[in-house]
């Protein structure tokens, strides 16, 4: 395994325990006394603030900004956009959904993007990473089936969870194509592809402009003086973890390693989310959630091993699963957004 991949898959498992900390961050900060509208105008500012400082500071950064194509900064402000509907969704939703319900119903988004990746992207390659997605989804299934619904939340919440993910696949598949990404090739082996740093800087501010104008022109309270002084530390953990270092480190991974596979990878996410869950809010791990995190981290494991033979294994010259593709089973690039 290359540096370049290492990284990519390093970068996505910091962004799925980012993200998956997003919640136990926002959590308090409601109960201080804001809402989601004004935690996303404040995560969104924060992070794409720490993005713009990330490029100042960074030599290639700053060549490739300079550099960038009117599609490729149109794209980013799009992207920056679309990831209005996801964030809004999720964040409003867990007002009133239990914060692990909310989490694993989110990962129904792995397998949506890999069915995209067949069509707009690179897509899993080889009955072993699709089986590993499979134990992975296996992996969710359990743990959300083991989950307390005894008191089932508002319908509202729970639907604007389950919409989330949704939003957040199309998303991931329109960052990758925006990237270089292709059924042959992950962005980061396109010539000429924009720095990560850069188009993420620009999607987070753009989605932190979008927000701030939705609220100040509803009135709504979102200046410093109307923040509780208790709800500053949740909003700080939310706009620099599970805003900048989350979005910046899927959308970079994800460039690295293709968005079908960094979907995969992100299914740590729940898990985090669960054992988080345990020992910050006292959450007990019941016997399905552990069989369920087993079966999630076997699928991620799984779809990052294997035998990397000769030619000819790659090659699948007769009966293998490449099928005469020139291809390896899994990607493997010869060398990076992102829910929440």
């Amino acid at each position: 395994m290359n540096r370049s991949r290492l990284l990519g898959i390093a970068l996505v498992v910091l962004s799925a325990v980012s993200f998956g900390s997003g919640g136990l961050f926002a959590r308090p900060a409601y109960a201080a006394g804001i809402d989601w509208l004004t935690l996303m105008a404040w995560r969104f500012l924060i992070a794409g603030g720490c993005g713009w400082l990330l490029v100042v500071f960074s030599p290639a950064a700053r060549r490739s900004l300079r550099h960038l194509t009117r599609r490729q900064v149109l794209g980013s402000m799009f992207l920056g956009l679309w990831y209005v509907s996801n964030t809004a969704a999720y964040y409003a939703g867990i007002t009133t959904t239990p914060l692990s319900l909310a989490a694993l119903i989110v990962y129904i988004y792995p397998p949506v993007v890999a069915v995209l990746a067949l069509f707009f992207g690179r897509p899993l390659e080889g009955r072993r990473a699709w089986f590993a997605l499979g134990i992975a989804v296996a992996g969710v299934v359990l743990s959300v089936g083991s989950i307390d619904t005894a008191s089932m939340p508002p319908l509202a919440g729970l639907v604007a969870v389950i919409v989330a993910p949704l939003f957040y696949s199309v998303w991931i598949i329109l960052a990758a194509r925006l990237a270089g990404e292709q059924s042959d090739r992950t962005g980061a082996e396109v010539e000429g592809s924009a720095d990560s740093s850069v188009t993420g800087a620009i999607i987070l501010s753009t989605t932190g402009a979008i927000y701030w104008t939705w609220a100040l022109s509803t009135g709504h309270p979102v200046l410093p003086a109307e923040i509780p002084r208790g709800a500053w530390p949740g909003i700080l953990g939310v706009g620099v973890i599970a805003g900048f270092l989350a979005t910046q480190g899927f959308y970079a991974g994800a460039q690295r390693i293709g968005a079908a596979q960094a979907a995969l990878l992100s299914t740590v996410e729940p898990l985090w989310t669960i054992v988080a869950a345990y020992l910050v809010l006292g959450e007990v791990l019941s016997p399905l959630q552990l069989v369920g995190g087993a079966l999630i981290l076997a699928g991620v494991i799984l779809s990052q091993t294997g035998s990397r033979g000769g030619a000819g294994a790659d090659a699948g010259g007769g009966g293998g699963e490449g099928g005469g593709s020139s291809r390896s089973a899994l990607p493997q690039p010869v060398v990076h957004l992102s829910e929440e």
